[in-house]
């Protein structure tokens, strides 16, 4: 039986994010253990977004855009903005810091601001695996285009091929764009699968589902997406985790023990400094 999700809001102040994992119906969905969609929202001139440098451990964190810009600032040195279309992958392992803020010369004027973010938990045998940070521009990833439709293999593979981002497990994360009245086989490919409707409506083998929701896809099953009007919506899943997670702020792990031993590093400032950037979030006290 398919699974509709709705997410959790949270107002940001000028922009919404709204999260469908992890949820009471799914607690992960293949690798993905959070995913977070940002807006869509329009930030008046002088504003924008301001996540303050904060700290990871155990899992990636994937950035994609289908509209504004984000500059990316972490514990290794990177400065890096990220354009509708382009990859953002950073993976934690045994820590990473970083901060994401809207630049400033966006800040003169209107601007928009959609896309998704996600955290991949990592297999346990890369848990403490040493942090990195790639960033893929938009021509570099394969896609397809045909019938009304527009795929692009963000990470993984799918639809016959497979993204240069470098994952850890058998990833599947595909951006669709659809015309009105397109049709697009969803192919059975991973064990796990959802189906996140960022804009539009849309049917499922000739059910409405709303938009702003995450579907769950039985498995092994290859169900018809039809868009009844413009539709923006993400392909994920994959293999399932090789065991339980803890989640617990922005850390992830096998391992109580070492969130507990994270939480510590945080306080005592042992991930390091955010290039270019002196403030920090504190560790939440709960």
């Amino acid at each position: 039986m398919t699974v509709i999700v709705s997410p959790r809001i949270h107002d940001l102040g000028g922009f919404q994010v709204r999260r469908a994992v992890p949820s009471i119906q799914a607690r992960s969905v293949g690798p993905f253990v959070f995913v977070d969609h940002i807006g869509p929202a329009v930030f008046e001139p002088g504003t924008g977004i301001d996540v303050r440098p904060h700290p990871h451990i155990g899992l990636a964190t994937v950035t994609f855009l289908w509209s504004g810009r984000i500059t990316h600032r972490d514990t290794l040195g990177s400065v890096q903005d990220i354009n509708p279309g382009d990859v953002n992958w950073m993976t934690a392992g045994r820590g990473i810091a970083h901060s994401e803020r809207t630049p400033t010369v966006l800040r003169e004027g209107e601007h928009p601001l959609h896309g998704m973010q996600t955290w991949v938990a990592l297999p346990r045998g890369d848990e403490e695996a040493p942090p990195s940070f790639f960033h893929h521009a938009a021509a570099t990833l394969p896609e397809q285009r045909g019938d009304g439709s527009w795929r692009r293999i963000v990470a993984g593979r799918g639809f016959g091929e497979e993204s240069p981002v470098r994952v850890f497990s058998d990833t599947l994360y595909v951006a669709i764009d659809l015309e009105p009245d397109a049709e697009l086989a969803l192919p059975a490919s991973h064990p796990e699968r959802a189906l996140y409707v960022l804009e539009g409506e849309a049917q499922l083998d000739g059910a409405d589902i709303p938009d702003k929701h995450l579907v769950v896809l039985d498995r092994g099953t290859a169900p018809r997406l039809r868009a009844k009007t413009p539709l923006k919506a993400m392909l994920l899943g994959g293999e399932p985790l090789d065991g339980p997670r803890h989640l617990w702020w922005n850390f992830v792990s096998s391992s109580k023990e070492r969130i507990e031993q994270a939480k510590d590093d945080w306080e005592a400032g042992r991930f390091g400094e955010v290039v270019d950037d002196d403030e920090r979030i504190p560790l939440p006290r709960r």
